[in-house]
Protein backbone atom coordinates (compact mmCIF):
# COMPACT_ATOMS: atom_id res chain seq x y z
CA UNK A 1 0.00 0.00 0.00
CA UNK A 2 2.44 2.42 0.91
CA UNK A 3 4.28 1.97 -2.24
CA UNK A 4 1.55 2.19 -3.96
CA UNK A 5 0.80 5.55 -2.65
CA UNK A 6 4.62 6.53 -3.65
CA UNK A 7 4.37 5.62 -7.32
CA UNK A 8 0.35 8.26 -7.08
CA UNK A 9 2.51 10.55 -5.72
CA UNK A 10 5.59 10.24 -8.38
CA UNK A 11 2.78 10.11 -11.25
CA UNK A 12 1.15 13.63 -9.82
CA UNK A 13 4.33 15.67 -9.36
CA UNK A 14 5.07 13.96 -13.16
CA UNK A 15 1.59 15.91 -14.40
CA UNK A 16 2.63 19.15 -12.18
CA UNK A 17 5.92 19.51 -13.59
CA UNK A 18 4.58 19.05 -17.54
CA UNK A 19 1.74 21.06 -16.99
CA UNK A 20 4.08 23.86 -15.65
CA UNK A 21 6.59 23.28 -18.75
CA UNK A 22 3.93 23.46 -21.12
CA UNK A 23 2.74 26.77 -19.38
CA UNK A 24 6.07 28.06 -19.77
CA UNK A 25 6.08 26.94 -24.00
CA UNK A 26 2.90 28.62 -23.90
CA UNK A 27 4.11 31.57 -22.92
CA UNK A 28 7.34 32.05 -24.79
CA UNK A 29 5.10 31.45 -28.02
CA UNK A 30 4.15 35.02 -27.84
CA UNK A 31 7.23 37.29 -29.40
CA UNK A 32 7.73 40.47 -27.17
CA UNK A 33 7.77 43.78 -28.87
CA UNK A 34 10.74 44.39 -29.06
CA UNK A 35 11.40 40.58 -30.37
CA UNK A 36 8.70 41.71 -33.02
CA UNK A 37 10.62 44.92 -33.91
CA UNK A 38 13.76 43.08 -34.59
CA UNK A 39 12.03 41.02 -36.86
CA UNK A 40 10.10 42.83 -38.84
CA UNK A 41 13.15 45.38 -39.33
CA UNK A 42 15.05 42.51 -40.52
CA UNK A 43 12.39 41.55 -43.04
CA UNK A 44 12.21 45.33 -44.07
CA UNK A 45 15.93 45.41 -44.87
CA UNK A 46 16.10 41.63 -46.47
CA UNK A 47 13.33 42.20 -48.60
CA UNK A 48 15.01 46.34 -49.60
CA UNK A 49 18.32 44.31 -50.82
CA UNK A 50 16.06 41.63 -52.45
CA UNK A 51 14.38 44.22 -54.29
CA UNK A 52 17.23 46.16 -54.99
CA UNK A 53 18.91 43.56 -56.91
CA UNK A 54 15.70 43.77 -59.74
CA UNK A 55 17.98 47.26 -60.55
CA UNK A 56 20.58 45.10 -61.70
CA UNK A 57 17.43 42.63 -63.03
CA UNK A 58 16.31 46.01 -65.10
CA UNK A 59 20.27 47.19 -66.31
CA UNK A 60 21.15 43.93 -67.90
CA UNK A 61 17.62 42.75 -69.29
CA UNK A 62 17.40 45.56 -71.10
CA UNK A 63 21.45 45.59 -72.26
CA UNK A 64 20.80 42.76 -73.71
CA UNK A 65 18.09 43.49 -75.60
CA UNK A 66 19.00 46.62 -77.15
CA UNK A 67 21.81 46.83 -80.11
CA UNK A 68 25.55 46.86 -79.62
CA UNK A 69 24.77 50.76 -79.75
CA UNK A 70 23.30 51.63 -76.67
CA UNK A 71 24.39 49.02 -74.12
CA UNK A 72 26.57 51.93 -72.41
CA UNK A 73 23.51 53.93 -72.58
CA UNK A 74 21.56 51.88 -71.01
CA UNK A 75 23.96 51.65 -67.78
CA UNK A 76 24.25 54.88 -67.48
CA UNK A 77 20.56 55.50 -67.29
CA UNK A 78 19.81 53.01 -65.12
CA UNK A 79 22.69 53.60 -62.31
CA UNK A 80 21.06 57.34 -62.74
CA UNK A 81 17.79 57.02 -62.44
CA UNK A 82 18.51 54.69 -59.48
CA UNK A 83 20.71 57.57 -57.85
CA UNK A 84 18.24 60.19 -58.82
CA UNK A 85 15.31 58.61 -57.71
CA UNK A 86 16.59 57.60 -54.09
CA UNK A 87 17.38 61.18 -53.39
CA UNK A 88 13.96 62.58 -54.50
CA UNK A 89 12.15 59.76 -52.46
CA UNK A 90 14.15 61.10 -49.35
CA UNK A 91 13.29 65.00 -50.01
CA UNK A 92 10.22 64.84 -50.79
CA UNK A 93 8.66 61.05 -52.29
CA UNK A 94 8.24 59.55 -49.19
CA UNK A 95 5.70 62.19 -47.60
CA UNK A 96 3.78 62.82 -50.65
CA UNK A 97 2.79 59.38 -50.23
CA UNK A 98 2.83 58.19 -46.82
CA UNK A 99 1.56 61.37 -45.54
CA UNK A 100 -1.77 61.66 -46.67
CA UNK A 101 -4.71 62.35 -44.95
CA UNK A 102 -7.43 58.93 -44.43
CA UNK A 103 -9.26 59.20 -47.71
CA UNK A 104 -6.91 61.80 -48.91
CA UNK A 105 -5.29 62.22 -52.53
CA UNK A 106 -1.64 63.78 -51.89
CA UNK A 107 0.85 64.06 -48.98
CA UNK A 108 2.96 66.81 -47.79
CA UNK A 109 6.04 68.29 -49.23
CA UNK A 110 8.62 67.76 -46.44
CA UNK A 111 11.79 66.01 -46.34
CA UNK A 112 11.39 62.03 -44.47
CA UNK A 113 12.67 61.80 -41.12
CA UNK A 114 13.54 59.21 -38.81
CA UNK A 115 10.74 58.70 -35.61
CA UNK A 116 11.85 55.27 -34.76
CA UNK A 117 9.33 53.62 -32.25
CA UNK A 118 9.03 50.47 -30.89
CA UNK A 119 5.35 51.12 -31.14
CA UNK A 120 5.34 51.44 -34.63
CA UNK A 121 6.58 47.29 -34.81
CA UNK A 122 9.62 48.35 -36.97
CA UNK A 123 12.66 51.26 -37.98
CA UNK A 124 11.43 53.68 -39.83
CA UNK A 125 14.76 53.43 -41.65
CA UNK A 126 13.86 50.10 -42.75
CA UNK A 127 10.58 51.15 -43.91
CA UNK A 128 12.07 53.98 -45.83
CA UNK A 129 14.77 51.86 -47.34
CA UNK A 130 12.40 49.04 -48.56
CA UNK A 131 9.68 51.80 -49.84
CA UNK A 132 12.21 53.84 -51.77
CA UNK A 133 13.97 50.42 -53.92
CA UNK A 134 10.33 50.06 -55.51
CA UNK A 135 10.48 53.33 -56.71
CA UNK A 136 13.63 52.74 -58.39
CA UNK A 137 11.80 49.40 -59.56
CA UNK A 138 8.62 51.50 -61.08
CA UNK A 139 10.90 54.09 -62.90
CA UNK A 140 13.08 51.21 -64.72
CA UNK A 141 9.66 50.28 -66.27
CA UNK A 142 10.03 53.24 -68.50
CA UNK A 143 13.90 53.17 -69.36
CA UNK A 144 13.99 49.88 -71.70
CA UNK A 145 10.77 51.05 -73.66
CA UNK A 146 12.20 54.15 -74.69
CA UNK A 147 15.53 53.16 -75.56
CA UNK A 148 17.82 53.55 -78.37
CA UNK A 149 16.16 57.21 -79.31
CA UNK A 150 15.81 59.48 -76.21
CA UNK A 151 18.63 61.68 -74.75
CA UNK A 152 19.95 60.73 -71.63
CA UNK A 153 19.09 64.09 -69.68
CA UNK A 154 15.77 64.46 -70.81
CA UNK A 155 15.38 61.42 -69.44
CA UNK A 156 17.09 61.23 -66.45
CA UNK A 157 14.31 64.97 -66.14
CA UNK A 158 11.58 62.83 -66.27
CA UNK A 159 12.97 60.07 -63.77
CA UNK A 160 13.30 63.03 -61.21
CA UNK A 161 9.28 63.56 -61.65
CA UNK A 162 8.03 59.98 -61.57
CA UNK A 163 9.99 59.27 -59.06
CA UNK A 164 9.39 62.37 -56.95
CA UNK A 165 5.85 63.41 -57.99
CA UNK A 166 3.89 60.76 -60.20
CA UNK A 167 4.65 57.08 -58.75
CA UNK A 168 4.47 58.76 -54.85
CA UNK A 169 1.34 60.57 -55.30
CA UNK A 170 -0.51 57.34 -56.77
CA UNK A 171 0.91 54.81 -54.62
CA UNK A 172 -0.31 56.69 -51.20
CA UNK A 173 -3.71 56.32 -52.95
CA UNK A 174 -3.47 53.08 -51.48
CA UNK A 175 -0.24 52.34 -49.80
CA UNK A 176 -0.26 55.54 -47.91
CA UNK A 177 -4.14 55.19 -46.57
CA UNK A 178 -5.74 57.44 -49.25
CA UNK A 179 -8.92 57.16 -51.23
CA UNK A 180 -8.59 53.98 -52.82
CA UNK A 181 -7.25 52.63 -49.68
CA UNK A 182 -10.72 53.32 -47.89
CA UNK A 183 -12.45 52.73 -51.55
CA UNK A 184 -11.86 48.91 -50.70
CA UNK A 185 -9.55 48.01 -53.58
CA UNK A 186 -6.82 46.07 -53.19
CA UNK A 187 -2.84 45.71 -54.94
CA UNK A 188 -0.99 43.31 -52.36
CA UNK A 189 2.09 44.43 -53.91
CA UNK A 190 1.65 46.34 -56.77
CA UNK A 191 0.79 44.71 -60.31
CA UNK A 192 -1.15 48.39 -60.43
CA UNK A 193 0.34 50.53 -58.23
CA UNK A 194 4.03 50.18 -59.39
CA UNK A 195 3.85 48.15 -62.45
CA UNK A 196 0.99 49.68 -64.68
CA UNK A 197 1.92 52.76 -63.60
CA UNK A 198 5.13 52.16 -65.00
CA UNK A 199 3.99 50.50 -68.36
CA UNK A 200 1.16 53.44 -68.67
CA UNK A 201 4.18 55.83 -68.24
CA UNK A 202 6.65 53.96 -70.86
CA UNK A 203 3.60 54.19 -73.35
CA UNK A 204 3.27 57.68 -72.97
CA UNK A 205 6.98 57.65 -73.98
CA UNK A 206 6.63 55.28 -76.62
CA UNK A 207 4.34 56.92 -78.01
CA UNK A 208 5.42 60.96 -77.93
CA UNK A 209 9.22 59.89 -79.51
CA UNK A 210 7.88 57.66 -82.00
CA UNK A 211 9.56 54.68 -83.18
CA UNK A 212 13.35 53.55 -83.94
CA UNK A 213 14.31 54.96 -87.56
CA UNK A 214 13.64 51.75 -90.01
CA UNK A 215 12.12 49.80 -87.08
CA UNK A 216 8.84 49.37 -89.44
CA UNK A 217 8.39 48.31 -93.13
CA UNK A 218 6.38 50.66 -95.05
CA UNK A 219 3.71 47.82 -94.42
CA UNK A 220 3.95 47.51 -90.75
CA UNK A 221 5.67 44.63 -90.85
CA UNK A 222 8.78 44.41 -87.85
CA UNK A 223 12.56 44.59 -88.72
CA UNK A 224 13.29 42.29 -85.64
CA UNK A 225 16.86 41.04 -86.55
CA UNK A 226 18.35 43.12 -88.44
CA UNK A 227 19.81 45.85 -87.99
CA UNK A 228 17.77 45.84 -84.27
CA UNK A 229 19.11 42.43 -82.87
CA UNK A 230 19.79 42.16 -79.24
CA UNK A 231 23.12 42.53 -78.40
CA UNK A 232 23.19 39.25 -75.63
CA UNK A 233 20.63 37.04 -75.07
CA UNK A 234 22.32 35.70 -72.10
CA UNK A 235 22.68 39.10 -70.43
CA UNK A 236 18.68 39.04 -70.99
CA UNK A 237 18.20 35.90 -68.96
CA UNK A 238 20.92 37.18 -66.28
CA UNK A 239 18.87 40.28 -65.61
CA UNK A 240 15.34 37.93 -65.65
CA UNK A 241 17.03 35.50 -63.09
CA UNK A 242 17.82 39.02 -60.93
CA UNK A 243 14.71 40.16 -61.50
CA UNK A 244 12.87 36.74 -60.80
CA UNK A 245 14.73 36.32 -57.60
CA UNK A 246 14.65 40.22 -56.36
CA UNK A 247 10.77 39.05 -56.86
CA UNK A 248 10.73 37.21 -53.64
CA UNK A 249 11.55 40.29 -51.80
CA UNK A 250 9.29 42.30 -53.93
CA UNK A 251 6.12 40.35 -53.08
CA UNK A 252 7.11 37.91 -50.20
CA UNK A 253 8.21 40.87 -47.76
CA UNK A 254 5.23 42.81 -48.89
CA UNK A 255 3.67 40.71 -46.12
CA UNK A 256 5.44 43.70 -44.10
CA UNK A 257 5.77 41.90 -40.92
CA UNK A 258 7.70 38.96 -40.02
CA UNK A 259 7.05 38.96 -35.84
CA UNK A 260 4.68 36.14 -35.82
CA UNK A 261 3.70 32.30 -36.82
CA UNK A 262 1.35 34.18 -39.49
CA UNK A 263 3.12 36.46 -41.34
CA UNK A 264 6.30 34.22 -41.93
CA UNK A 265 4.16 31.17 -42.74
CA UNK A 266 2.29 34.07 -45.49
CA UNK A 267 5.65 35.11 -46.73
CA UNK A 268 6.40 31.13 -47.69
CA UNK A 269 3.52 30.89 -49.15
CA UNK A 270 3.50 33.77 -50.96
CA UNK A 271 7.30 32.69 -52.63
CA UNK A 272 5.68 29.69 -53.86
CA UNK A 273 2.99 31.24 -55.40
CA UNK A 274 5.35 33.56 -56.86
CA UNK A 275 7.71 31.47 -58.21
CA UNK A 276 5.06 28.73 -59.75
CA UNK A 277 3.15 31.99 -61.57
CA UNK A 278 6.95 32.92 -62.90
CA UNK A 279 7.35 29.45 -64.19
CA UNK A 280 4.01 29.58 -65.81
CA UNK A 281 4.73 31.95 -67.90
CA UNK A 282 8.21 30.30 -69.02
CA UNK A 283 6.34 27.42 -69.83
CA UNK A 284 3.54 29.42 -71.56
CA UNK A 285 5.91 31.60 -73.63
CA UNK A 286 7.76 28.79 -74.81
CA UNK A 287 4.14 26.85 -75.63
CA UNK A 288 2.63 29.71 -77.39
CA UNK A 289 5.50 30.90 -79.66
CA UNK A 290 5.92 27.09 -80.62
CA UNK A 291 2.72 26.57 -81.65
CA UNK A 292 1.90 29.67 -83.56
CA UNK A 293 5.13 31.00 -84.50
CA UNK A 294 6.94 27.97 -85.35
CA UNK A 295 9.45 28.80 -83.38
CA UNK A 296 10.63 28.69 -79.34
CA UNK A 297 11.21 32.25 -79.07
CA UNK A 298 13.28 32.50 -75.74
CA UNK A 299 12.82 36.26 -75.26
CA UNK A 300 9.25 35.50 -74.84
CA UNK A 301 9.90 32.76 -72.54
CA UNK A 302 11.80 34.99 -70.28
CA UNK A 303 9.21 38.01 -70.61
CA UNK A 304 6.60 35.52 -69.94
CA UNK A 305 8.37 34.13 -66.93
CA UNK A 306 8.22 38.62 -66.22
CA UNK A 307 4.42 38.54 -66.97
CA UNK A 308 3.24 35.61 -64.56
CA UNK A 309 5.55 37.43 -62.03
CA UNK A 310 3.80 40.65 -62.50
CA UNK A 311 0.31 39.24 -62.84
CA UNK A 312 0.11 37.48 -59.27
CA UNK A 313 1.58 40.47 -57.34
CA UNK A 314 -1.73 42.04 -57.03
CA UNK A 315 -2.59 39.34 -54.48
CA UNK A 316 0.19 36.75 -54.13
CA UNK A 317 -1.29 35.08 -50.93
CA UNK A 318 -4.78 34.18 -51.14
CA UNK A 319 -4.45 31.81 -54.30
CA UNK A 320 -4.13 28.23 -54.07
CA UNK A 321 -0.37 26.94 -55.85
CA UNK A 322 -2.22 25.54 -58.87
CA UNK A 323 -4.06 29.06 -59.27
CA UNK A 324 -0.84 30.97 -59.30
CA UNK A 325 0.24 28.85 -62.02
CA UNK A 326 -2.99 29.55 -64.39
CA UNK A 327 -2.49 33.29 -63.39
CA UNK A 328 1.24 33.33 -64.38
CA UNK A 329 0.40 31.28 -67.67
CA UNK A 330 -2.47 34.14 -68.55
CA UNK A 331 -0.23 36.65 -67.49
CA UNK A 332 2.72 35.25 -69.57
CA UNK A 333 -0.63 35.05 -72.90
CA UNK A 334 -1.55 38.94 -72.32
CA UNK A 335 2.29 39.65 -72.88
CA UNK A 336 2.20 37.64 -76.44
CA UNK A 337 -0.80 38.99 -77.79
CA UNK A 338 0.20 41.79 -76.19
CA UNK A 339 3.28 42.53 -78.05
CA UNK A 340 2.09 41.47 -81.37
CA UNK A 341 -1.19 44.44 -80.73
CA UNK A 342 1.49 47.28 -80.20
CA UNK A 343 4.09 45.91 -83.41
CA UNK A 344 0.65 46.05 -85.36
CA UNK A 345 -0.19 49.68 -83.99
CA UNK A 346 3.51 50.93 -85.06
CA UNK A 347 4.64 51.30 -81.09
CA UNK A 348 8.28 50.33 -80.68
CA UNK A 349 8.72 49.23 -76.91
CA UNK A 350 12.42 47.78 -77.26
CA UNK A 351 12.16 45.54 -74.37
CA UNK A 352 8.47 44.58 -74.15
CA UNK A 353 7.95 46.65 -70.68
CA UNK A 354 4.32 47.34 -72.05
CA UNK A 355 3.00 44.34 -72.43
CA UNK A 356 5.30 42.65 -69.10
CA UNK A 357 4.21 45.57 -66.77
CA UNK A 358 1.68 47.10 -67.56
CA UNK A 359 -1.02 44.54 -69.61
CA UNK A 360 -0.29 42.27 -67.03
CA UNK A 361 -0.31 44.25 -63.65
CA UNK A 362 -3.86 45.47 -65.06
CA UNK A 363 -4.78 41.92 -65.68
CA UNK A 364 -3.53 40.84 -62.59
CA UNK A 365 -5.43 43.63 -60.31
CA UNK A 366 -8.84 42.87 -61.95
CA UNK A 367 -8.69 38.79 -61.27
CA UNK A 368 -7.86 39.50 -57.25
CA UNK A 369 -11.57 39.19 -56.50
CA UNK A 370 -11.54 35.60 -57.78
CA UNK A 371 -9.76 34.95 -54.22
CA UNK A 372 -10.19 37.79 -51.95
CA UNK A 373 -13.55 38.64 -51.14
CA UNK A 374 -13.10 41.44 -49.31
CA UNK A 375 -13.10 43.59 -52.74
CA UNK A 376 -15.19 43.75 -55.87
CA UNK A 377 -14.55 44.20 -59.47
CA UNK A 378 -16.06 47.35 -59.69
CA UNK A 379 -13.38 48.87 -57.23
CA UNK A 380 -10.55 47.38 -58.46
CA UNK A 381 -11.51 48.61 -62.41
CA UNK A 382 -11.45 52.06 -60.55
CA UNK A 383 -8.13 51.79 -59.47
CA UNK A 384 -6.65 50.17 -62.45
CA UNK A 385 -8.22 52.99 -64.36
CA UNK A 386 -6.99 56.00 -61.60
CA UNK A 387 -3.53 54.98 -61.35
CA UNK A 388 -2.57 53.79 -64.89
CA UNK A 389 -5.06 57.37 -66.23
CA UNK A 390 -2.62 59.24 -63.59
CA UNK A 391 0.35 58.39 -64.68
CA UNK A 392 -0.02 58.27 -68.68
CA UNK A 393 -1.43 61.64 -68.85
CA UNK A 394 1.36 63.45 -66.29
CA UNK A 395 4.23 61.20 -68.11
CA UNK A 396 2.59 62.15 -71.52
CA UNK A 397 2.67 66.12 -70.84
CA UNK A 398 5.85 65.77 -69.40
CA UNK A 399 7.45 64.17 -72.05
CA UNK A 400 5.91 66.72 -74.33
CA UNK A 401 7.24 69.50 -72.58
CA UNK A 402 10.70 68.46 -72.63
CA UNK A 403 10.25 67.32 -76.42
CA UNK A 404 9.08 70.80 -76.53
CA UNK A 405 11.80 72.60 -74.85
CA UNK A 406 15.45 71.29 -74.40
CA UNK A 407 14.85 68.16 -76.96
CA UNK A 408 13.88 64.41 -76.06
CA UNK A 409 15.09 62.63 -79.14
CA UNK A 410 18.46 62.02 -80.88
CA UNK A 411 19.08 62.61 -84.13
CA UNK A 412 18.95 60.67 -87.10
CA UNK A 413 22.76 60.92 -87.64
CA UNK A 414 23.05 60.07 -83.91
CA UNK A 415 20.63 57.08 -83.83
CA UNK A 416 22.55 55.96 -87.03
CA UNK A 417 26.01 55.97 -84.94
CA UNK A 418 24.18 54.65 -81.51
CA UNK A 419 23.25 56.09 -78.59
CA UNK A 420 26.90 54.95 -76.77
CA UNK A 421 28.82 57.21 -79.46
CA UNK A 422 26.36 60.30 -78.96
CA UNK A 423 25.45 60.85 -76.12
CA UNK A 424 27.75 58.53 -74.12
CA UNK A 425 31.05 58.32 -75.66
CA UNK A 426 31.92 55.02 -74.06
CA UNK A 427 31.62 52.16 -76.35
CA UNK A 428 30.02 48.99 -74.48
CA UNK A 429 31.77 46.58 -77.20
CA UNK A 430 34.83 47.00 -78.89
CA UNK A 431 36.83 45.09 -81.25
CA UNK A 432 40.66 45.01 -80.19
CA UNK A 433 43.39 43.51 -82.05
Amino acid sequence: MRQLKKIITTISLSFIVLFSLSGIVNAETTISAEGQYIFNTLAFYIGAVLVALMAAGFCMLECGLVTTKSVSTIAAKNVGKFAICSIVFFLFGYNLAYGIPEGGFIGTFTTWGDNSSIETGYSDSSDWFFQAMFVCATVSIVSGAVAERIKIWPFFIFATLMGGFIYPISMGWQWGGGWLATSGFSDFAGSTLVHACGGAAALAGVIVLGAREGRFGKKGETKSLVPFAASSIPLVTLGTFFLWFGWFGFNGFSQLAMGTFDDVTAITKIAVNTHLAGAAGVVTGAVVTRLLDSKTDVVMMLNGALAGLVAITAEPLSPTPGLAIVIGSLGSLIMYFGTKFLERRGLDDVVGAIPVHMFAGIFGTLIVPFTNADTSFGTQFTGVLAVSSFSFILSFIIFKVLKATVGLRISKEAEKLGTDVAEIGVRAYAIRD
